[in-house]
């Protein structure tokens, strides 16, 4: 298994013991510096996950570095800890307007240290993987929920939805409506969730118009029924009122063809281990896919479960 590497800048040889054992014993790789300047070479060769800095320190200040590290394409993704003196205030201020991402008072208890540390880096992670236009969890995290699920032992069930006709709404209408076509479709998600699954609960965004959601195999019914009714509702809005009324656009399919096509519906494949047992992320998403390709052949919104291991 791959650590997490931390850089620690402190110019106290005593602080920086403390924090490299503290974070050793915790797993992670550890590599120290006791000053900006040092700090600096040690992260363009290593590209650490986490930076800890004290806020004085001689060469090169805490916020200088910060700066420095948030002007870098390559390395302003990096999430910083800002260590700062009991009672100095305007260091905390000069420390997160410098781009830190959290701070701490010394003297600190290593338990602290350790949750702090383990908060940014799962917020980071979280925030790297997020979808920039639904602020959804992306696909590692999906992986990584899916694989829980299958751990966990428990029953699940997974809904692979995607927008029927998208493209050619995406081509008429323009990148923006298509955008907000997304939103919405995320926001059906998510209040089909608050109102009808369990708080455990997941959605992920894939990318483009595709999602992921998961639930246990008693909600997937009411859910699917939820989003698929909510989502119809909303189409009336999205067409101007000749395309409406015909109930289609022309448009181009996926061949180049020029064709009527249908208004946008949506289409859902449920996997679940119900009553197949599941053991792998690959599984999942192979059933997902064809499940969901049999709903999208289907006239208007669906979706579609597996039973007795046949597509039903």
């Amino acid at each position: 298994m791959v650590r997490e590497k931390i850089v620690i800048v402190d110019d106290d040889p005593d602080i920086l013991d403390v924090l490299k054992i503290t974070l050793e014993d915790e797993g992670y790789e550890v590599r120290g510096a006791s000053n900006g300047e040092e700090a600096l070479d040690i992260i363009k060769k290593t590209a650490p996950d986490l930076l800890i800095t004290d806020f004085t320190m001689p060469k090169m200040k805490g916020d200088k570095l910060c700066e420095i590290l948030k002007q870098d394409i390559l390395l302003q993704h990096i999430p910083i800890i800002m260590l700062t003196g009991k009672g100095e205030l305007s260091d905390k201020v000069h420390g997160i307007n410098a781009g830190a991402d959290d701070y701490m008072v010394k003297p600190f208890e290593p338990q602290e240290l350790v949750a702090r540390v383990k908060m940014v880096l799962r917020r980071t992670a979280r925030d790297l993987d997020a979808n920039p236009l639904t602020r959804l969890p992306g696909n590692v995290s999906i992986l990584n929920e899916i694989q829980k699920r299958i751990d966990n032992k428990g029953s699940f069930a997974v809904c692979y939805i995607d927008l029927d006709k998208f493209k050619a709404f995406n081509d008429k209408y323009g990148f923006e409506r298509g955008d907000e076509v997304i939103k919405n479709t995320a926001r059906i998600l998510i209040d089909s969730v608050k109102k009808k699954g369990t708080p455990q609960d997941f959605i992920g965004h894939v990318g483009g118009d595709d999602f992921v959601m998961i639930s246990i195999p008693d909600k997937v019914d009411i859910l699917c029924k939820n989003i698929m009714g909510s989502f119809d509702a909303i189409v009336p809005e999205l067409y101007n009122k000749k395309d409406l009324e015909k109930g289609y656009i022309i448009g181009k399919d996926r061949q180049g063809k020029t064709k009527k096509i249908p208004l946008i519906s949506i289409s859902i494949g449920v996997v679940s281990n119900e009553k197949k047992k599941i053991s792998h992320v690959a599984e999942v998403g192979e059933r997902g896919a064809e499940l969901k390709q049999y709903a999208k052949t289907l006239e208007g919104s669906n979706y579609v479960k597996e039973r007795r291991n046949k597509v039903s």
